[in-house]
């Protein structure tokens, strides 16, 4: 079965419950998520093998991606995730920029392999949110294809 990482950075923990809901479409697309949070993953050493699909999420704070996700993001410029399947997400309240900047950098910088768009939810309680970051879990599932096992 075909892993996905995802790794979130939350302030107040909208960006987590995104990151579940993602997860929860993963999971109907036959893909095994792994949920971090990002302090969780900076010590974790990650390698590329360890996931099929990686899906990173930080909310919005002050127009920026949180720091420590910002942090997170460029120490993963020493892995080669060159056509790796990748999402970008976020919770936000007014302006809702860092999951279009996590994206670009994942898709520009890296070489990944991104789903149509940053998914950008103001809240994960709000209407229509639960089915929006479901389906773009889906949605990586799908780009990763009917049979993607672990190489």
């Amino acid at each position: 079965m075909a892993k996905a990482l995802i790794v979130y950075a939350t302030r107040l923990n909208q960006t987590r419950k995104i990151a579940e809901l993602i997860a929860q479409g993963l999971r109907a697309g036959n893909v095994e998520p792994v949920l971090l949070n990002v302090t969780e993953a900076g010590f974790k050493g990650l390698k590329t093998d360890d996931f099929d699909a990686l899906v990173l999420g930080s909310a919005t704070y002050h127009g920026e991606m949180m720091q420590s996700m910002k942090t997170f993001l460029f120490s993963l410029e020493n892995l080669n995730l060159a056509g790796k399947v990748g999402g970008s997400f976020g919770a936000f309240g007014w302006s809702g920029e860092a999951p279009g900047r996590i994206f670009d950098t994942m898709k520009n910088l890296f070489g990944m392999e991104m789903v149509g768009g940053p998914l950008r939810v103001k809240s994960a309680s709000e209407s229509g949110a639960a089915k929006t970051a479901e389906d773009y879990g889906r949605q990586i599932a799908a780009k990763l294809g009917p049979a993607a096992p672990k190489a």
